[in-house]
């Protein structure tokens, strides 16, 4: 399909779009799902105050459908989890290590079998970072409203503006892999994208904590790195972001502290400012 046939396809017919918000829509769903081989996904959250993401919805898209599914109304990890899963369903992603993160630690699923259209455009465009909204402009001149990027999508009900975003963030996923899919094996480059693809998935799929050692490691030593950990520990059984245990740029000052300081327990109370952490981090590592 050329991209002017698609335009004239989309200005005839737009894709129906559901709503899922009970466990009968969400069968429903799962019989349509069933019959696709390729999936677009994309997830709204709230990051902000917590260890683990908060996840709001989880938008789908096929070549004939599209899905929103709240996720503060309904769960639906089960039929979920068997797609996301699935090595034998394409899933088409913007930025797939973000999305994989969410469905792993949210929902319990692995993401298998990925292609990120943010990563093919890269390797397209000579190492170019671009936005999903900036990609379909350039496939399709359309501009994409992106004011509710940073909404609450924790808050019920979800605006009409919220829901038209969700939906936008997902309809032309699966479009946009067929054109640069056709661009990829033409200047054969395919399987880099394939393969670079599932790096960002595989990496949404590790635990937090490793994800975050594994950045940090080379500019630690051992002993930060210990520190680390155990922030990661604690910030994870807390729900509540590490930075708000102690920010980044303590931790090698608390590395440097030792018994034979003037008023240890002063230093690390005054970094850590928890009497009950402060005494933990002194058994551990005093």
């Amino acid at each position: 399909m050329s991209i002017v046939s698609f335009l004239r396809r989309r200005l005839k017919k737009k894709k129906p779009s559901f709503f899922i918000s009970n466990n009968e829509s969400l069968k429903r769903m799962d019989i349509n799902l069933s019959q696709s081989k390729i999936i677009g996904i994309d997830t709204e959250f709230d990051w902000r105050t917590t260890y683990f993401p908060k996840l709001s919805i989880v938008q789908l898209s096929t070549r004939n459908n599209l899905f929103l599914i709240d996720c503060l109304k309904v769960n639906p990890k089960i039929i979920l989890k068997k797609y996301i899963e699935n090595k034998n369903i394409l899933k088409i992603f913007h930025s797939a290590r973000s999305d994989s993160t969410v469905l792993s630690k949210c929902l319990d699923c692995s993401t298998k079998n990925a292609f990120d259209i943010q990563v093919a455009e890269k390797f397209l465009e000579n190492g170019e970072v671009k936005a999903y909204g900036k990609i379909v402009k350039n496939y399709f001149g359309i501009n994409l409203k992106q004011a509710e990027t940073n909404s609450n999508w924790l808050k019920r009900p979800l605006t009409q503006d919220q829901i038209n975003y969700a939906f936008e963030d997902v309809d032309y996923l699966i479009d946009i892999y067929y054109f640069q899919k056709k661009k990829l094996i033409k200047n054969d480059l395919l399987n880099q994208v394939l393969k670079a693809s599932r790096k960002e998935a595989d990496l949404g799929n590790e635990s937090l904590k490793k994800l975050r050692i594994k950045k940090n490691q080379n500019k630690l030593s051992n002993r930060n790195i210990n520190i680390f950990k155990w922030r990661e520990e604690v910030a994870e059984a807390q729900d509540v972001p590490p930075t708000y245990i102690f920010h980044d740029k303590y931790l090698k000052k608390l590395s440097k502290i030792t018994h034979n300081d003037n008023s240890p327990k002063k230093q690390i109370m005054t970094i850590i400012g928890d009497t009950q952490l402060t005494e933990e981090f002194i058994s551990k590592f005093l």
